[in-house]
């Protein structure tokens, strides 16, 4: 298939590149390099079916030139990272927002199955243990920029849905929880590259509240064959779908683990949601997600454990 990528070169998206070439496809990414690097895609440079468009997805024409003749459409394209929402909120709003009605509307124009992704972050402050797709959202006030991306994402699951209901737009949603693996940066606030380099470093970890906080994390290579299936499963279509672990950690255990996996001789250090994020900053005690509709959709259990990640993360920084 002839298959466009948005956000080709970032974390995700380069390993998604590289499974879809290894899988006979023709591939066409879109990418600002914003947070995405053009070191990502170093293994598929110069490979006769990729080609890599620098650019920004709130350009409509651009993103309209290279869907048309596209029969999928994988929008990962996103400003994201806690540091980028706290210290671009705007910009974040308008690449979340406008560059995703830019690709909605020209997969829906040439007749693409377009996946789109989204985050955890839509359900908010839900403290529920094994969220499922149809739990409610719990969202702070929209004065505050710390929901400004959950609220993004939000819309663009709606838009989404309205192209579906109006234009007959085939897709399926991706609700990632805490997706982790080589070539992620921890300089946008991502916790286990951004405590790894500091272990390796031999600098304190920097662990943000109480460190009571509850999270699971997913390694990439278990979540990008769910992403190509479930654009392959016409059941999936018209559904957002939970992709994540079920090995909940509190982030105080992840960082005692990443120390001894480093044998690093850094110790912990708390700080002040304040310090790092500011007034109003608000977060969740626990994120932990039900992926039975992935496991029935397409099978979906995650093979790598929290360690395998940590050891993957501590030699891709090391390399």
């Amino acid at each position: 298939m002839k298959i466009f990528v948005t956000g080709a070169a970032g974390f995700i998206g380069s390993h998604l590149v590289e499974n879809l070439l290894a899988a006979g496809h023709q591939v066409t990414g879109l990418d600002d390099l914003s947070t995405g690097r053009l070191g990502n895609l170093r293994a598929v440079a110069g490979h006769p079916r990729f080609r890599l468009v620098q650019g920004s997805v709130l350009d409509e024409a651009l993103v309209g030139e290279l869907t048309a003749g596209r029969q999928q459409v994988y929008h990962l394209a996103a400003a994201v990272g806690s540091f980028v929402i706290r210290d671009r909120t705007l910009d974040a709003l308008r690449t979340n927002i406008h560059g995703t009605e830019n690709v909605v509307e020209a997969a829906a124009r040439c007749g693409a199955v377009l996946l789109g992704a989204s985050s955890s972050e839509i359900y908010g402050k839900n403290p529920k243990p094994g969220l499922s797709e149809d739990d409610d959202r719990v969202i702070g006030s929209p004065l505050k920029s710390r929901w400004s991306y959950a609220e993004a994402k939000a819309i663009d699951e709606s838009l989404i849905e309205a192209y579906s209901r109006e234009r007959g737009l085939k897709f399926v949603i991706i609700r990632f929880f805490n997706t982790v693996g080589p070539r992620q940066s921890g300089r946008y606030g991502m916790v286990i590259p951004r405590l790894t380099r500091q272990a390796l470093a031999g600098e304190p970890l920097t662990v943000y509240g109480t460190g009571d906080q509850i999270r699971c994390f997913c390694h990439v290579l278990d979540v990008i064959p769910a992403l190509t299936t479930l654009m392959a499963t016409p059941a999936a279509y018209g559904r957002a779908v939970n992709l994540g672990s079920n090995e909940p950690t509190t982030i105080t255990d992840l960082a005692k683990r990443i120390i001894i996996a480093t044998a690093s001789t850094s110790a912990i250090s708390y700080s002040p949601y304040l310090d790092a994020y500011g007034p109003g900053y608000e977060d969740m005690q626990r994120r932990i997600p039900d992926c039975t509709l992935a496991r029935t959709l397409c099978g979906f259990a995650p093979r790598r454990t929290l360690d395998d990640i940590i050891e993957a993360v501590i030699d891709d920084q090391r390399s």
